[in-house]
């Protein structure tokens, strides 16, 4: 089961109103386990960041102004995620922006049905519970010391994290049961192999059984 859990950074809030992506993050998940391969793009927006997204993520206009548009990084982003389950951290927000892009070269938007919305899980499991990413990273003890700005791809690679512990995927006690068996495999194959006794009874052994048998009155194995 093939998973792709995305984020992605904007110059705002909203795709509608001239608001662009900035930048995607993609991390591949095979099972729900993280499988080390990952897509990042930085995306010129073709147009101003204001304070308030620059303090977000700290993606500058100067910075992003020589990267490449949305329409040449469109195909490796589609070859990337193929057509895998997206897992996003509010949903709605991160297709929405992909959608407009799309939209804006021509190119088929992707559907709604394909995301899981990790925030939606979390607010179902933890009801009145703030269930930012922040948040859960806390909650699930998730080292997320690094992120004193919003990037898309760290930020894909911690939801992945937390997307485990949401879901149930991240299982200490397998590992725990795998070492255990291992160390139990050692100790069988370090123990010294000893010469099997004999078991062939001694001439007197013999004689004080006959003698034994000879006191017995009807017994079952003559019936």
């Amino acid at each position: 089961m093939r998973e792709i859990v995305l984020d992605t950074e904007t110059t705002g809030l909203k795709a509608n109103d001239g608001d662009r992506l900035v930048e995607i993050g993609c991390v591949e998940l095979d099972n729900h386990v993280a499988t080390g391969q990952h897509y990042q793009a930085y995306i010129n927006p073709e147009r101003d960041m204001p304070d308030e997204a620059f303090n977000v993520h700290g993606l500058s206009e100067e910075f992003l102004s020589d990267k490449p548009l949305f329409s040449d990084v469109i195909d490796g982003f589609l070859e990337f995620i193929e057509d895998s389950t997206l897992i996003i951290h509010n949903a709605e927000f991160d297709i929405g922006f992909l959608n407009a892009e799309l939209c804006n070269i021509g190119k088929p938007t992707i559907p709604m049905e394909r995301a899981i919305d990790t925030v939606k899980i979390a607010r179902q499991k933890f009801p009145g519970s703030r269930v930012n990413l922040d948040a859960l990273c806390s909650k699930f003890q998730i080292d997320n010391t690094n992120r004193t700005l919003h990037g898309a791809l760290l930020d894909a690679q911690l939801l992945s994290e937390v997307y485990l512990e949401l879901v149930g995927g991240r299982q200490p006690g397998l590992k725990l049961a795998t070492e255990k068996a291992k160390i139990m495999s050692e100790t069988v194959e370090s123990t010294t192999q000893r010469t099997a006794r004999a078991h062939a009874p001694t001439s007197n052994e013999a004689t004080a059984h006959e003698e034994f048998l000879g006191q017995l009155t009807d017994p079952i194995w003559c019936a």
